[in-house]
């Protein structure tokens, strides 16, 4: 599988990825966690911009799906997947499978975690050779929880 398009990200793709995570997120968590006030007023391009490691991780751990648009991104650290999205008007071509196989070929990533409800990702992610791993944890200030999910083995 070519990766051609992916790339490490640079300061001038900040702000377009922290388009597709603020979209994302009103699109993907506001219609779980119906919180107006974080959704609408609290995330912004800007702040996210301004806390970029704090909320999308860093930049040097970040790579870009670019094939003269920044379609999509992935953050990868210690082999786990802390963030994969791709902007929601280009999914369903393909770009979220270029990501996640790069992170897992490329980058070694192994593990995740993911929203319990975020039915649609779970899905994704177990079509990509991810698997529920048991594991469990509260997703911080909400009374949501996240589920581990780990590379499936090909020895199991």
């Amino acid at each position: 599988m070519a990766f051609e398009n992916i790339r490490p990200a640079n300061e001038s793709d900040l702000s377009r990825i922290a388009e597709i995570f603020v979209f994302n997120n009103r699109v993907n968590y506001f219609p779980i966690f119906k919180d107006e006030s974080f959704s609408f007023s609290e995330l912004q391009v800007r702040t996210v911009l301004e806390r970029f490691p704090d909320i999308i991780g860093s930049p040097e751990n970040t790579y870009v799906y670019d094939d003269g648009v920044i379609k999509g991104f992935t953050v990868v650290s210690d082999k786990e997947i802390t963030k994969l999205y791709v902007d929601t008007f280009f999914q369903s071509r393909g770009i979220g499978g270029v990501l996640i196989s790069f992170a897992k070929k490329v980058l070694q990533a192994e593990r995740l975690w993911v929203l319990e409800k975020n039915i649609k990702a779970i899905k994704f992610y177990e079509s990509h050779g991810f698997i529920k791993s048991g594991g469990r944890k509260p997703e911080d200030g909400t009374d949501e929880w996240l589920t581990e999910m780990r590379k499936e083995s090909k020895n199991a």
